[in-house]
């Protein structure tokens, strides 16, 4: 596919930043609550304004046509969405380097089997605690038994890799930061440790409060294991390194205190049909109009799709002192 990719379909920005991964959300809604991500009292999206999985499949489609190499379903819990076997299936198909999806893991127990078979590469999955009542407290309603359930069924459905993602706050989980590096071990997988990102206000806590850099973490683990950096590329912004005695790989998330937008590769769409040029700012292109005024054409698609590269900017201005300039929760961003 990407070999009949000319650099006048290519997604370029103003900087010289070709887009080549894309998230995908596939829903806003969630089994969990988690309470650096959303409201415990949601107001969800009405279906009309939600886009079909026909029309995320467009996106999907047009995307790959203009080089994009990686694609990642999000939520929301992507799982919780009726019909997602099918847009995974469709997905699939279309030739990607890398496809994925990031899962908080509730629904893997009954599904890993059937999202390995429709052609899902690989999974991420969150997890912030391993204590049960604490895992409670974080998610407001998750069952931890049945993430770690879900965790070992994708383990034996056979994915290329899975990866634990836990974001990191003081005070409230980073007494387990070694805890979840010794299960990414004993289970043979990834994990990247997140540092809060500000998007939506929360009451949960003050993300001041909270904040735990990337470096705090790094010397959390180094008490116990010495980290070596990898070549690892995953098209995402995780920096990896490696642990001399263990094939699992640990990864760095850090949009606060190493800012990764100088080799910005991705741009999301938000389940209302939103093209999201950057997590941390508000630039966006409405793609859903698009979708329904030309319902057979995708040229005027990918026409809206190419001219938003224009407006990608070159950075986010995320800050740590309880500031929040994005007021949309994280899941309506998609992951």
């Amino acid at each position: 596919m990407n070999s009949l990719i000319t650099p006048a379909t290519q997604l370029v920005d103003r900087f010289g930043r070709q887009v080549r991964y894309v998230r995908l959300s596939v829903t806003d809604r969630c089994d969990f609550r988690c309470v650096y991500c959303m409201s415990e009292k949601m107001t969800f999206l009405p279906r009309d304004q939600v886009l079909t999985l026909e029309e995320i499949g467009r996106i999907a489609h047009v995307f790959t046509e203009l080089g994009v190499e990686k694609i990642r379903l999000t939520g929301g819990e992507p799982l919780v969405r009726r019909g997602v076997l099918e847009l995974v299936d469709y997905i699939g198909s279309l030739g990607l380097r890398d496809f994925a999806m990031t899962t908080n893991g509730s629904q893997l127990p009954h599904m890993a089997k059937a999202l390995k078979a429709a052609g899902l590469k690989r999974l991420n999955v969150s997890l912030d605690s391993l204590d049960a009542d604490k895992f409670r407290r974080i998610t407001r309603i998750g069952d931890l038994n049945k993430v770690l359930e879900g965790i070992d069924a994708a383990r034996e459905a056979g994915f290329e890799r899975i990866k634990l993602n836990a974001v990191v706050m003081r005070g409230r989980n980073d007494d387990e930061v070694l805890d979840l590096v010794e299960l990414a071990r004993e289970r043979g997988l990834d994990i990247s440790f997140i540092e809060e990102m500000p998007l939506g206000h929360i009451s949960d806590h003050t993300r001041d409060e909270t904040y735990c850099s990337s470096d705090d973490v790094r010397d959390i683990i180094e008490t116990r294991y010495s980290l070596s950096p990898t070549s690892t590329q995953t098209a995402g912004p995780s920096r990896y390194y490696a642990m001399a005695d263990s094939d699992s790989q640990i990864g760095f998330i850090s949009p606060h205190s190493h800012n990764f937008c100088g080799d910005c590769n991705r741009v999301r769409v938000t389940v209302e049909g939103r093209l999201l040029l950057c997590l941390g700012n508000e630039h966006s292109v409405d793609l859903k109009e698009v979708l329904r005024q030309y319902p057979k054409d995708n040229e005027p698609l990918r026409q809206t799709i190419i001219d938003a590269m224009d407006l990608k900017p070159e950075k986010h201005h995320f800050t740590t002192d309880g500031d929040v300039q994005i007021v949309r929760f994280m899941n309506t961003t998609g992951g």
